[in-house]
């Protein structure tokens, strides 16, 4: 019965990671290391008016909000490359994450989004 009752869980535990998103949420100083790397692909995923107004350098702007969000992702950035997805908070970049993920490619968001980055002193740009 014990052996039983072990399995019926283990199968509950596995079966609840297999329905993760498929992305890792990491905080402003993790994602600073990873970005560290020139291979890593900068993705904000907020409007252009909000990319204009600061963003973390070399990142690329295509916005989540838009109906071809998914077509542009896809289009431009490439796949074995790992891509590092931030918004303003946190909310949109994880709804990014989860789509480009799924697609197969490997994806770290910043947890905190930009705010984050900004209150921890991290450097932005307006280029």
């Amino acid at each position: 019965m014990k052996t039983l009752l072990a399995t019926i869980i283990l199968a509950g535990l596995l079966s609840c990671q297999s329905s993760k998103p498929g992305f890792r949420s990491v905080s402003v100083d993790d994602f600073q290391h990873l970005i560290a790397d020139t291979s890593v692909i900068r993705l904000d995923v907020r409007t252009a008016k909000e990319f204009d107004e600061g963003h973390i350098p070399n990142a690329v702007n295509i916005d989540v909000l838009q109906p071809d969000f998914l077509q542009k992702a896809l289009s431009s950035l490439p796949r074995k490359r790992t891509i590092a997805v931030n918004c303003r908070s946190g909310k949109r970049s994880k709804k990014a994450a989860e789509l480009i993920a799924k697609k197969g490619y490997k994806v770290v968001e910043l947890d905190a989004g930009f705010n984050g980055w900004i209150e921890e002193g991290k450097e932005v740009t307006k280029e």
